[in-house]
């Protein structure tokens, strides 16, 4: 019988801390941040924003009711699952397709946590350029695009290094 070769399943540390980091920042949030008030950080840039999400990506869905809810935990949980049978399959060495796995599957879970105990996302981060404004997000959202981000490059460029290879 062959030895198993070593997964890739160990980058879930890398989804447990994103997932900590993220409710953390969430606990500052709603202990610290007053509700729907700017506090600059960076003057005409960057604000601290304390709002809430009830949809998704750029409040898809938010007023869609409260079924909503129930839709993105169940579709957070089964892409999750996936992506860890991804990691099940993947070489432990393979971190340019393990690490933005790893980064979805954190971000994922950290806002179905809030879905749970809030019943909406805490966002928090706020971008603007003058009166220009990019919809709040906060740790979890981030670490959702870097992943999904790694996920577009290592698909793109995976396939020139192998063949190169």
């Amino acid at each position: 019988m062959a030895a198993a070769k070593p997964n890739a399943l160990p980058w879930l540390g890398v989804s447990a801390l994103v997932l900590g980091l993220d409710q953390w920042s969430k606990a500052w949030v709603l202990k610290a941040l007053p509700e729907f008030t700017a506090v600059p950080v960076i003057e005409g840039f960057w604000n601290w924003y304390r709002t809430y999400n009830t949809g998704a990506a750029f409040s898809f869905l938010a007023d869609a009711g409260g079924w909503q809810k129930y839709f993105f935990v169940a579709l957070a949980l089964a892409i999750s699952a996936l992506m860890a049978w991804m990691l099940a399959r993947l070489p432990r060495r393979d971190w340019r397709q393990a690490l933005p796995l790893a980064l979805v599957i954190g971000g994922a879970l950290g806002n179905v946590i809030d879905r749970f105990v809030h019943g909406h996302v805490v966002d928090f981060i706020q971008w603007h350029v003058g009166q220009h404004y990019w919809p709040a997000f906060n740790v979890a959202d981030s670490a959702v695009v870097c992943g999904a981000i790694g996920m577009a490059l290592a698909g793109l460029l995976g396939g020139r290094t192998k063949a190169k290879g």
